[in-house]
């Protein structure tokens, strides 16, 4: 069910090609109401925008799994993932001042890590392109994965207990050889971050990014009053019923996803909020006259880097490579969907994607509140059919 739409009031509030492209985002429309129907997700916001302009915002389906509350076009969603680009984006800024070089080895500001024996060091480029050796693939590395789990990192109460519980486990292999997403390397990342900065992760976020670019509902928690508006996280069950997550910030929406400051996956925000964030990168660094990046360093940061390794490595998936914080589509046809060479975005766990097109001038956000859990019977994912019907409809 279409719960509201946000946008331009009328057909002549935009140029026409955007006026026919929004004819043809009722397919796009047509697609989230049956996702979301009465089988489906509980609901979900889209956004997507061209040069710069939100062309089209919705709201479908509910907030809540027992689907009694709307859903609304400013509800708040954990992010998880998608806040690795934003913490990415703070490094960035770091480098760009001169506090900081991709390839410094991380020992120069994290102690934990300095050289022992024969063990090589990590760069900050390695953090950034999961190419550091950390001990996060059981399949591959199982004795290395089971001590690092014995750590327990997440159990951290901070970013710097964090990074003594994993510099206490040797790498699972050497850096730069192999490409294992995970987010031990943003984690740690964030805490250089912290070091360089002489401040929390959290309050560097707030003001040197959420606060410029008028990211008001953009947080590690959720304020209380405003805690209505966050979603349901949801999972399903082997007998195909919708339950609440069995976290904290389920049970409790709005309060931390974890006790450190999860620059991996520990932020709530909105489609709209979201956005901001996604066209100062589409922009080249800037939004509405504040600039946090050169538009260089965004170049860099949506090119693919794996692929001038040598020997090349393999990306997240097929046509794609890995850029200083998401993915980098760099071959269409392989990939198999609708999109653009040098398209750059990623997803968080919950459900959440975004892409920034800078040759198409495009933003495009899905936010929904689904985690696939066990053997219970899994939803269809919902960013291929999603990104698919975004550029059919582009002029």
């Amino acid at each position: 069910m279409l719960a509201c739409l946000a946008g331009p009031a009328s057909a002549q509030d935009v140029a026409p090609a955007q006026a026919g492209m929004r004819a043809r985002l009722e397919r796009l429309h047509a697609y989230l109401e049956q996702a979301t129907g009465r089988d489906g997700y509980p609901g979900a916001v889209s956004l997507i925008a061209v040069d710069g302009r939100v062309v089209d915002l919705r709201a479908y389906g509910h907030e809540d799994i027992a689907r009694r509350r709307p859903m609304a076009p400013d509800a708040i969603f954990r992010i998880y993932s998608m806040t690795k680009p934003i913490t990415s984006v703070a490094a960035l800024m770091l480098v760009e001042e001169g506090r900081l070089s991709l390839d410094d080895p991380i020992s120069r500001y994290l102690p934990e890590f300095a050289p022992a024996g024969a063990r090589a060091v990590p760069t900050v480029r390695q953090l950034l392109t999961h190419t550091a050796g950390f001990a996060t693939d059981a399949g591959e590395h199982p004795e290395a994965a089971r001590r690092l789990a014995e750590a327990a990192p997440e159990k951290a109460k901070d970013l710097a207990g964090y990074v003594r519980r994993v510099a206490s486990v040797p790498l699972a292999e050497s850096p730069g050889t192999h490409f294992h997403y995970d987010g031990t390397n943003t984690q740690v990342l964030a805490r250089v971050v912290e070091v360089i900065a002489g401040m929390p992760f959290h309050a560097f976020l707030e003001k040197r990014i959420f606060t410029p670019l008028a990211l008001r509902d953009t947080g590690f928690e959720v304020p209380v009053a405003q805690r209505a508006r966050v979603v349901d996280l949801g999972v399903r069950t082997t007998a195909g019923q919708w339950a609440l997550a069995d976290t904290e910030s389920a049970r409790v929406p709005g309060e931390r996803i974890s006790a450190y400051d999860n620059g991996a996956g520990g932020l709530y925000s909105t489609a709209s909020d979201y956005f901001r964030f996604a066209q100062m990168l589409a922009n080249g660094g800037e939004l509405d006259g504040v600039r946090l990046l050169s538009r260089k360093t965004v170049a860099l940061m949506m090119t693919d880097q794996l692929g001038a390794m040598q020997p090349p490595l393999a990306g997240p998936g097929p046509g794609e490579g890995f850029g200083l914080g998401g993915y980098v589509v760099t071959d269409v046809a392989r990939r198999g969907r609708l999109g653009s060479v040098g398209q750059f975005g990623w997803s968080g766990a919950a459900s959440t994607y975004f892409t920034v097109d800078r040759s198409e001038h495009l933003v495009a956000i899905l936010m929904a509140q689904y985690l696939p859990e066990g053997d219970a019977p899994a939803l269809p994912r919902l960013s291929v059919p999603f990104f698919n019907l975004v550029y059919q409809a582009l002029p």
